[in-house]
This record gives C-alpha cells, sequence and structure tokens, in this order.
C-alpha cells in the first residue's frame, strides 16, 4: 500500500510564551504531569484531538487563544515556573551524582527502538518501551546516559482489523520535522552525517535525530536523505522489515553508526565519550567491532583490543528461545566486512565472534547474541528465572561450566511509574498522601478510605470503556466506508463489570487464545447474569507471522458473536496511548504464555502500578512476585503429554480461577457497594509490590552491578597505554 505521509505545521507562538517550546522541546512532558496539565489548559479538548502531543498541538491551537494566553499574566507566570523547574531538572544533582567520583562519566545505550511516548512511534513492542523507561529514569536518576537507536521513517505499522478479522498493515510514513526531534549539527549549522563502506564501492549516509528525554540525549540515525542511492535511502524504512540484507543494513548502521555518532557528539558538546556501552539486545554487537576497530588505529592487535572493548561492554538478552536471535548468512556478513567497513580488522578476525558453539565454521551463521556475548564482559537476563534460562541457553560458549556458574546475571526489568501511572490514582495520592510519587506512596494509611480509591478504579474503568467504544467506532466507520458504528458498539463493555485485560504481541508463545479452548465455557463466564465478566484485549502479530494473525482472526470472530461482543473486544492498533488508558481500566491483568518462555512481561507490572491484580503463569517477573496479596497464579501443567493436553489443562485452570475466586471476590460488596477484600488486594499491590516494579530500581540495579563494576574494570584494562590489556591478550594466546 502506498504510504500516507503526514505533514505538521509547527506553531507561531508569540514571544511571551516562548517557554511552551521549551517545555514541549524536551520528551519529559510525556511523563510530568504538571507540564502537561499547563498544556492541556490551553485547550482541553484540542489536547486530546492532538494525541497529548505538544509539537501537534501548538501547530493546531487558533492564534487567537495564543494571543490571549500572550497577554495573561498568570499564565505566562506559570508557564515560566514549569520551565524553570525543567532546567533545573536537566542541571541539578540528582541520585548519580551522590554516588562519588569512581562512576561512569557517561554510559552509552543503544537499542533497535524506543517507546517514550505515542507522538515518537519508532516502537514494536516490550524491548522498546522497556528501552523507553531506562532512559526516563536514568534521567529521573541524574545517570548521565547518551542512548542511540535508528529513526524509521514508518515507524513499525499501523493495525487494522478487516472485517473477516485479518490484521491489515499500514506503513504511514512520518515527518521528522513535525516531531519532538532536531537534526545534530555542527558549529557552523552543517548537519552532521555518519558514513559506513558498504560492498559494491559505494557508502551509505546517514543523518542524525536527536531528542531530549529529560536530561537523556537520544540520538536516531536516518538514512533517508539525498546522498544515498535510492535502495540505500530505504535502510531505515521500518522497523524489523525487510529481508536478511536489509536487517544486516539496519544492525550494521546501528551498531558502527551510532558509536560514529556518539563520537561527533562528543566532541561537538564537550561531553566525555563513553566508559560504558550497553547493547540492549543483539541488534547493536556490531558497536563492539566499531570500537575494536579505533582501538587498532591507536596501536592495539585485534586480540589486545578485544580485551580492552569487552571491559566496558553489557550485554542485555531479552530473548529466552533460539528462534528469536538474529542469524545472518556468515558469507554476506564476510561481503560488508571486506568492503572496508571497519578500518583495520581482518573479517577472519572478526567472523568467528558470531560462530554458533559446536558447529563447524561453514555450518554456522551469523548469529548476533553470540558475538553480543563475546564481546561483553558482562551480561544480565531481565528476570531471575530469565537469567537461569539464558544460562542454559548459552552455556555452549563456556564449555566445562555447570549451568549455575554461566557468567549471567539478570536483573528483573521494570517500568516508569510517572509514564504509566493514571492522572487520576496521582492525583488522590497528592490530595490524600501529600506527594506525586504514587511508586512509594502510603496506601495503606487511612487517609485514603475504600470507598474514595474504588471510586478512582470505577472511574479509570469508565475512561476506558469510553475510548473503547470510541476505538471500535473508529475502526467500524474504517471497515465500512465511513458509516455510522451501530448501536451496539456504544453498548460495548460496562464499566460496572469485572475487567480483564490481554494485551501484548502475538507469537504462538504467548497464547492469545488460550481462553477459547472451551468457547462455551468462557462465553457463560462472560455472560454470567450474576458475577459477568468482560476482556479487553490488544496486541500486534509480526506482519511476516501468519499463525499470529490466524490467532488474532479466531479471538476477533468469538467476539463478534451478538451474545458476546459487549462483553469482548479486540481493540486494534495498540499503542502507547491505548496501553496507557488500559493498564488503569483493568481490575485484573492476564498472562498465560508458555513457561518458561516470558522473559519478563512487563505488562503486568504497569497494570499493578494501577491497582490492577495479576493473574498469571508462573513466569517472567511474575515467577518473583506472585503472591495472594498481589492476584493468582494459573497452575502450569508441565507434566502433560503433548501441547495440547497442556493448554487444555492451563485453560481449565484458568476459568477455575475466574468463576470460583476472582468473581466472588470482586463482586463481594459491603453495604456500600464496595468489594472491602479486594480492595485490601489493591491497596497491597499499590503499598507494596510497586515499589519493587518501578525502573528506578532497575535502573539504579544496571548502575551498581553492571555499569559500575564495568567502568572501573575498563579503567584498569585500559590503564598505562593498555597495558594490562596487552598482557591479558598475550596471556590468552599461550594458555
Amino acid at each position: 500500500m502506498k504510504p500516507i505521509r503526514k505533514f505538521t505545521v509547527r506553531a507561531v507562538v508569540p514571544p511571551q510564551l516562548a517557554a511552551l517550546e521549551e517545555l514541549a522541546a524536551n520528551l519529559r512532558w510525556s511523563w510530568h504531569e504538571p507540564t502537561r496539565r499547563l498544556f492541556e489548559h490551553i485547550d482541553p479538548a484540542g489536547w486530546r484531538r492532538s494525541g497529548r502531543d505538544p509539537i501537534a498541538f501548538l501547530g493546531d491551537v487558533d492564534a487567537r487563544r495564543l494571543d490571549e494566553l500572550a497577554a495573561d499574566e498568570g499564565f505566562i507566570a506559570w508557564a515560566e515556573r514549569e520551565r524553570d523547574a525543567l532546567r533545573a531538572y536537566v542541571t541539578e544533582p540528582r541520585w548519580y551524582q551522590s554516588l562519588g567520583a569512581d562512576t561512569p562519566r557517561t554510559v552509552a545505550y543503544f537499542s533497535p527502538e524506543f517507546g517514550i511516548t505515542e507522538a515518537l512511534p519508532q516502537y514494536s513492542g516490550g524491548l522498546g518501551i522497556l528501552a523507553g523507561d531506562h532512559l526516563k529514569a536514568a534521567s529521573d536518576l541524574g545517570v548521565p546516559l547518551i542512548a542511540v537507536g535508528l529513526f524509521y521513517k514508518a515507524g513499525y505499522f499501523s493495525q487494522a482489523i478487516a472485517p473477516d478479522g485479518w490484521q491489515q498493515e499500514r506503513y504511514p510514513a512520518l515527518d521528522p520535522d513535525g516531531l519532538p526531534l532536531s537534526v545534530l549539527r555542527r558549529a557552523d549549522g552543517t548537519p552532521v552525517q555518519v558514513t559506513l563502506a558498504v560492498p559494491g564501492g559505494r557508502s551509505l549516509h546517514a543523518r542524525v535525530w536527536q531528542a531530549a528525554v529529560g536530561r537523556v540525549p537520544l540520538l536516531l540515525l536516518d538514512t533517508d536523505i539525498p546522498a544515498n542511492d535510492d535502495d540505500l535511502r530505504q535502510v531505515t524504512d521500518r522497523l524489523y522489515g525487510g529481508g536478511g540484507e536489509h536487517r544486516l543494513q539496519q544492525e550494521l548502521l546501528l551498531g558502527i553508526g551510532g558509536v560514529r555518532a556518539i563520537r561527533a557528539w562528543s566532541g561537538l558538546t564537550g561531553r566525555h565519550f563513553p566508559d560504558v556501552f550497553h547493547m540492549n539486545e543483539g541488534h547493536a554487537g556490531f558497536l563492539g567491532l566499531e570500537r575494536i576497530s579505533a582501538c587498532i588505529g591507536d596501536g592495539l592487535s585485534f586480540a589486545e583490543a578485544l580485551e580492552l572493548v569487552r571491559a566496558g561492554t553489557v550485554f542485555t538478552t531479552h530473548t529466552p528461545v533460539p528462534a528469536g536471535i538474529d542469524r545472518f548468512d556468515r558469507a554476506l556478513v564476510a561481503s560488508y566486512l571486506e568492503s572496508g567497513l571497519l578500518p583495520g580488522i581482518d573479517p577472519a578476525d572478526a567472523l568467528p565472534l558470531g560462530l554458533e558453539p559446536g558447529l563447524p565454521a561453514e555450518d554456522s551463521a551469523f548469529n548476533m547474541a553470540m558475538m553480543g556475548l563475546r564481546l561483553a564482559q558482562r551480561a544480565n537476563g531481565v528476570s531471575k528465572l530469565h537469567g537461569e534460562v539464558s544460562r542454559r541457553m548459552f552455556g555452549e560458549l563456556w564449555p566445562g561450566f555447570d549451568a549455575d556458574e554461566v557468567p549471567i546475571t539478570s536483573v528483573t526489568n521494570g517500568v516508569h511509574a510517572p509514564t504509566w501511572t493514571d492522572p487520576a490514582l496521582l492525583a488522590l495520592a497528592e490530595e490524600r498522601l501529600g506527594t506525586g510519587d504514587t511508586e512509594h506512596a502510603d496506601w495503606m494509611s487511612a487517609a485514603v478510605s475504600d470507598a474514595e480509591l474504588w471510586g478512582v478504579k470505577r472511574g479509570m474503568r469508565l475512561q476506558l470503556v469510553e475510548d473503547a467504544r470510541r476505538r471500535l467506532a473508529s475502526a467500524w466507520a474504517g471497515q465500512h466506508g465511513g458509516a455510522v458504528a451501530p448501536d451496539w458498539v456504544r453498548r460495548v463493555l460496562d464499566p460496572d463489570v469485572l475487567t480483564i485485560g490481554f494485551a501484548r504481541r502475538v507469537p504462538t508463545y504467548k497464547r492469545l487464545t488460550l481462553m477459547l479452548q472451551d468457547p462455551d465455557r468462557f462465553a457463560a463466564i462472560l455472560t454470567n447474569p450474576d458475577r459477568p465478566v468482560q476482556f479487553v484485549i490488544a496486541g500486534k502479530a509480526h506482519p511476516a507471522d501468519d499463525e499470529g494473525k490466524r490467532l488474532i482472526q479466531r479471538l476477533v470472530q468469538f467476539a463478534q458473536r451478538p451474545e458476546l461482543r459487549e462483553r469482548i473486544v479486540f481493540l486494534p492498533d495498540y499503542d502507547i496511548g491505548m496501553a496507557q488508558l488500559l493498564y488503569p481500566g483493568c481490575d485484573v491483568w492476564m498472562n498465560n504464555p508458555l513457561r518458561p518462555l516470558e522473559a519478563c512481561g512487563t505488562s503486568g507490572m504497569k497494570a499493578a502500578m494501577n491497582g490492577a491484580l495479576n493473574l498469571s503463569i508462573l513466569d517472567g517477573w511474575w515467577a518473583e512476585y506472585a503472591a495472594d496479596d498481589h492476584g493468582w497464579v494459573i497452575p502450569t501443567a508441565d507434566a502433560a503429554g503433548d501441547q495440547a493436553e497442556r493448554d487444555r489443562l492451563e485453560a481449565s485452570a484458568l476459568y477455575d480461577l475466574i468463576e470460583h475466586r476472582i468473581t466472588r471476590l470482586f463482586y463481594d460488596r459491603d453495604r456500600d457497594g464496595v468489594p472491602t477484600e479486594w480492595m485490601a488486594r489493591v491497596r497491597r499491590t499499590l503499598a507494596h509490590l510497586s515499589p519493587e516494579l518501578g525502573a528506578d530500581r532497575m535502573v539504579r540495579e544496571y548502575v551498581e552491578r553492571l555499569y559500575r563494576p564495568a567502568a572501573e574494570h575498563a579503567a584498569v584494562v585500559g590503564a598505562e597505554g593498555a597495558k594490562p590489556a596487552r598482557e591479558l591478550a598475550a596471556w590468552g594466546a599461550r594458555v
């Protein structure tokens, strides 16, 4: 389908309101509620229409309204207070600055995707959302991070659902000039470009966009520039798109081009070149080879440079299955390495880094995770259970080691509470508990009554119901040539019915349709006259994953049954904007992957931050934090004879929990209509579980357990002109 191009008009803001432009230019507004309230005050309806994107919003505000505000001294003072607060936020010492001098001066964080705000759609799912939360928490803590990714002209994709339930993809082209981005420029105003040699004597060029994520700069490389041949302009066309060579070009650009972009940024800003490089998955693995190439240019051998680079590199794996790892044809990788891409590096030295253990070179693909692990002194999984899985999965890299001795640790993911906590819950904490920190508020305090908290939860449920109806009406119009949706769409869902949420990517192991194992029993649960249940479901299948699309189709067709369509809905085009209403609006968050194939699964964390209880297989983060206070465990049928039997058994256990425990607890009310025991669990979830799930806890762990030791090790190995690195390489050669 031909891309649809969208242009955004930049506002001409009166000089008196210059503070608004400064606030809009920093993505802190995406999680800072006081700043969002300021923009909403200008035009509440327009703010909602813009998707709460201040760049687009200011371009759409009526000029007369801006002139009116420019004459309003109270509003000007309000805007300038928020601007001054932002300036203080990005400059004043924070937690990291209290740690002393023996900390990394700069940490580079590489990821193929970043989910920061729906206004910057450069993410596909959990990996990108996690990366975005990592940057936000690092900013809040004062960690000196520099982040690097790619700018995808069409993002991931926009999802629509055909009348028969089949997923359809669109790729709207983004206008970067209408996004909260600016081009990285030299002092003379010329744009910075990074260049990579590619086969055929050609060059791949990329400009560098930059975004301010609080105090963290984010650099995004973009190949859609006139300096490139037509085919090379498409390298950054879409996230996870194209075939093998296209994906390889993206990952070469991310790793090699990303380091070169940081080098340019460091020179322009005077910021220290990073002491530590963190790879968020193997996609950025080539960054290690670029750094080795630079060390060779300084006089080290490949082996010596490898020791120096490894010392300061951290690798995080997010996949629990070998099939989730990027592999490239070895000869294809060799053709790029032979093109002059990495000066000083002999392909014969570089290619073994991607070799899969136990396979001869001629039979092995070039494995990006294996390269990442070989290039990193420190590696981790993203939950305790995933750490165990990773030690088994990659254990062959350390022959002779028992699984528990394999040097891969774990840092359990976290979520950024200010991003994911609903404003209504924040307002309650501010009014009754005297704090804007919902993550660490005293939710057990009598200052908040059960009735008040229940009322807030009901309001968040109503907000979700209204949003779902709007989305379904819009989807109906899209399917039926703009026709008005039928009356039943306006009756979909009920703000007083127990609401269960389920939203994620749709690979088969996440089992989107486990709930349909016994359709009649599930339908009876949904339509129980005394204790009804409703499900809100969302998720995208990869465009090439027909099996995932079939799962969506089956679910959509089930939800289209006239007797069920007001009790179960599939919402198309799952994104950050939808998620920020979906998590708070649910009473229960469900997750039923095949254990142990969920690396972490942070959606349930975001729901818990909003007082939802979890209903999950004992996998990922839930394997660490499951407790009766916080929800229910779906028993795992590990001993089942085959997959079909396992699905039947686990679905039956799921139905039992909903019918006999969850609904009874939710609908058991006191004289005031409040489910007191349910609310006790909600309070304990907010008070005791939320602080453990925060991205601030996660980033502190990365700093103390990985970044700091990596910087110390890199300093030791690099001392005296890298003498220890030379000695270590020589010792390794002798051994």
